[in-house]
């Protein structure tokens, strides 16, 4: 997929360590780290470490996850898509999307996320896109259902998370959806 994409108001391109103040500090807000595997401690430390083992792309097949970030016009980081390519599954690709709290609400998730999809889809050649989210996540799965996600199921009681069992959903489309 060529990056950086450009929409009306974003650039989405892979984070970078220009973007690692602004990325640390919506991942240790509690709100956002409520839904996320990382915790309110989330540290200048650990964004290095994540940055230095990340690809510089989206590396179809390698089962490694890389992180786009979501720049307004002003190049302010909004948020960032994780996407990552299958390495059992051809063509497959999962996505999870995290935004600072400032920027919910804008229509910048859905902005993003339906020009990553499309791209994956048309550039990629992606016979399927997914994501999971907690169930408990309601502006999650609204956001996944506005952006043409079908809710596949749901897996009752299926992860230990941050101390309690927790219910996990699945969405997906295929390339004929789109």
């Amino acid at each position: 997929m060529v990056l950086p994409l450009h929409t009306e108001r974003l650039t989405l391109s892979v984070l970078t360590a220009a973007d690692r103040a602004a990325f640390v500090r919506y991942r240790r807000d509690p709100d956002v780290a409520r839904w996320q595997s990382w915790s309110t401690t989330y540290s200048d430390a650990d964004a290095d470490a994540l940055l230095a083992d990340q690809p510089a792309g989206i590396e179809a097949g390698s089962g490694r996850w890389v992180q786009i970030a979501i720049h307004d016009a002003g190049g302010d980081l909004q948020g960032d898509i994780a996407v990552r390519a299958l390495d059992d599954q051809p063509d497959t690709y999962e996505i999870g999307v995290t935004l600072a709290p400032a920027a919910h609400g804008r229509g910048i998730a859905s902005e993003a996320l339906t020009a990553i999809i499309d791209a994956l889809f048309r550039e990629l050649g992606a016979h399927r896109v997914f994501a999971v989210s907690d169930a408990r996540n309601e502006p999650v799965a609204r956001l996944l259902r506005r952006v043409g996600f079908r809710h596949e199921g749901r897996n009752i009681d299926a992860d230990r998370f941050k101390g309690e069992w927790t219910s996990l959903d699945t969405w997906a489309m295929l390339r004929r959806d789109r």
